[in-house]
C-alpha cells in the first residue's frame, strides 16, 4: 500500500514520473485537455482522470481552469477542452443543449450517480427516533421535534427561490415553523454541523456532494413526488400559486468533443465507465476537509483505497501498464 501511495503521488505531482512504456504509447493518445471546474468534486474527478489517462493510456493531459459556461463557450469557439468531467446540466442549460444537438459535444455518462442531490434534511438520529419526521407532513405536525425552524438558503441562491416558494405552497410558517434565512453558505453549513455535533434538532435545505453530507449522517425529508410541471414554476421568484414538488436529481455528466469520440475510442470508452456514487464523493470531500488535503491528495486517497472499483473502468492494456508501474515502484 505504501508503494502504491508513493507511486500515485509521484505520478500526480510530476510529469517526469510517467514511465517509459507509457511515453512510448503517447503518440497513440497524444495531448488531451480537461476542463478543471472550480468546485471540489470536479477537482477530484479531473485529478483521478488525469492520472489514469496518463499512466494507463499514455496521454499527456493538461488541466484547464474553467467554469460551466466558459468551458462550453470554449468548445463552441475553439473546439477545446476535449473533456468536461463534471458538467452539471441544470447549470449548463440551453448553451450545452445546442452544442449537443449540433453534434459538437457528446454526453458519455453520468459521472455522479445518481447525480447532484438537493432537498430538505434532518439528522438521521431524529429520523430514527421519530420516523414520522421523514415526511414533510410529519415535520409540520411536530414542529417542536425539529426545533421549530427551517434553515433556508442565502439570498441570491437558486435554492432560495425554490425553497421560498415551497414554504408558501406548504404554508410552513402556519404550522409553527420559523424560516431562518442564512446570510451565507458558511453559516448554513455551520448550523447543521453545530446541531448534529450536539445531537440537537435541525431541519433545512442542503445539497450534495458536499462536505457536510459526507461528514454528517442526514436523512432527506420526503416532500412528495417530483413533478416537473409543478417544480419548474418554483424556480421563478414569487411564483403565483406555487405547488409542492420534491427536488429533482441534478444530472452531472462527462461530456467530450465529437472529435475526441472519433479520434480516441479507447479513451472515450474509459470515460464512459468512470463514475462515482454521489454519497461516495461526499465522503471523499469530508475526508479532504478533515485532512486539509489538496485535490491531488484526495485523488491519491481514492486511487489507493478503491483499486477494485477504478480498475473496472480500464482497458486490458491500461491495466497492464498500471500494474507494471506499481511493480516498478
Amino acid at each position: 500500500m505504501k508503494t502504491l501511495v508513493s507511486t500515485i503521488a509521484l505520478a500526480l505531482g510530476s510529469t517526469l514520473a510517467v514511465p517509459a512504456m507509457a511515453q512510448d504509447s503517447t503518440s497513440a493518445c497524444g495531448e488531451l485537455s480537461i476542463a478543471q471546474m472550480g468546485w471540489a468534486s470536479a477537482e477530484v474527478i479531473t485529478e483521478v482522470a488525469k492520472f489514469l489517462l496518463e499512466q494507463g493510456y499514455g496521454c499527456t493531459v493538461s488541466l484547464v481552469k474553467s467554469d460551466t459556461i466558459p468551458a462550453i463557450t470554449s468548445v463552441a469557439e475553439n473546439g477545446e477542452p476535449d473533456i468536461v468531467t463534471d458538467l452539471w446540466l441544470n447549470s449548463a442549460g440551453e448553451a450545452y443543449t445546442k452544442l449537443e444537438q449540433a453534434g459538437t459535444m457528446v454526453t458519455l455518462t453520468d459521472v455522479l450517480d445518481p447525480g447532484g442531490i438537493e432537498g430538505w434534511w434532518i439528522p438521521t438520529y431524529l429520523a430514527e427516533a421519530y420516523p414520522e419526521l421523514t415526511t414533510i407532513e410529519g415535520v409540520m405536525a411536530n414542529p417542536e421535534l425539529v426545533g421549530g425552524r427551517f434553515n433556508n438558503c442565502p439570498e441570491g441562491w437558486g435554492c432560495r427561490v425554490v425553497s421560498d416558494n415551497l414554504v408558501r405552497a406548504l404554508k410552513l410558517e402556519d404550522a409553527g415553523i420559523e424560516v431562518f434565512n442564512h446570510g451565507s453558505g458558511e453559516t448554513l453549513a455551520s448550523s447543521m454541523g453545530s446541531a448534529v455535533t450536539s445531537e440537537e434538532p435541525w431541519f433545512g435545505y442542503y445539497w450534495g456532494p458536499t462536505v457536510p453530507l459526507g461528514k454528517y449522517d442526514m436523512t432527506r425529508v420526503k416532500l412528495g413526488e417530483y413533478d416537473e410541471a409543478k417544480f419548474s414554476p418554483l424556480q421563478n421568484p414569487n411564483a403565483p400559486d406555487p405547488q409542492v414538488s420534491d427536488f429533482p436529481e441534478a444530472p452531472s455528466v462527462t461530456a467530450v468533443t465529437a472529435a475526441l469520440v472519433e479520434d480516441q475510442p479507447e479513451v472515450v470508452e474509459f470515460l464512459r465507465k468512470m463514475t462515482f456514487k454521489t454519497d461516495e464523493m461526499s465522503a471523499l470531500l469530508a475526508w479532504q476537509d478533515e485532512k486539509k488535503a489538496s485535490a491531488q491528495e484526495v485523488a491519491v486517497h481514492y486511487l489507493t483505497s478503491n483499486a477494485e472499483e477504478w480498475q473496472t473502468w480500464l482497458s486490458d492494456d491500461a491495466k497492464k501498464k498500471l500494474s507494471a508501474l506499481i511493480q516498478q515502484n
